[in-house]
């Protein structure tokens, strides 16, 4: 059965990052109606220990992300969120990405139309960087990054880094502080760290 994508895409005004995953999990798994919604994924403990200093920054109780804390960030420091994948099959009734067959991959071309100012994208995963590698090789050359490198692309007169980051996912098996250091460099590059006071 097909699934749809529940939320579209986050786009703050000053966009500065895209940030895309793949696809959300399972309702069954979400403990708030936005991105990076399971409690076992730590983008949320990544972004709290960078720019706050606290993994459990936005916690509002021991198993529930805040989504108001998480959508304030976001336009605070003007990070968008979205998913490669629109519409998806999931072959297995699981969070993995290795189950996903893509059937509708995201319109970049109206994604980048509504943040003008958004010089970077940025994916989680190996899923989400071969969906988007199918998409932007219809119109640019594109060469993929190491994890927690980058490269460059033009679309629609603009240039902009690619960045190819680690999973947030617990299923990679990395510490948190190590996966922390790797996506520090890459809001550094983009001039959103250190947080302005």
């Amino acid at each position: 059965m097909r699934e749809v994508h529940p939320w579209g895409f986050f786009l703050p005004e000053q966009t500065k990052l895209l940030m895309m995953g793949s696809f959300p999990p399972p309702r069954a798994r979400w403990s708030m109606d936005f991105y990076y919604p399971n409690i076992q994924n730590d983008m949320w403990r990544i972004l709290g220990l960078l720019f706050f200093a606290d993994k459990d920054y936005f916690l509002e109780a021991p198993r529930r992300f805040s989504e108001a804390k998480c959508k304030a960030f976001c336009r605070e420091v003007g990070l968008a969120l979205g998913d490669t994948a629109m519409e998806v099959v999931r072959q297995r009734g699981n969070a993995s990405d290795k189950f996903l067959e893509v059937t509708r991959p995201l319109d970049l071309d109206a994604v980048l139309a509504e943040i003008p100012t958004c010089g970077a994208v940025s994916v989680t995963g190996q899923k989400a960087m071969d969906t988007l590698l199918d998409v932007l090789r219809t119109q640019a050359e594109v060469e993929e990054p190491p994890v927690g490198s980058s490269s460059t692309f033009h679309w629609a007169g603009r240039e902009i880094k690619l960045f190819r980051m680690p999973s947030s996912s617990r299923a990679y098996p990395k510490p948190l502080t190590e996966k922390a250091a790797v996506y520090q460099r890459m809001f550094e590059s983009v001039g959103m760290f250190p947080p302005k006071k």
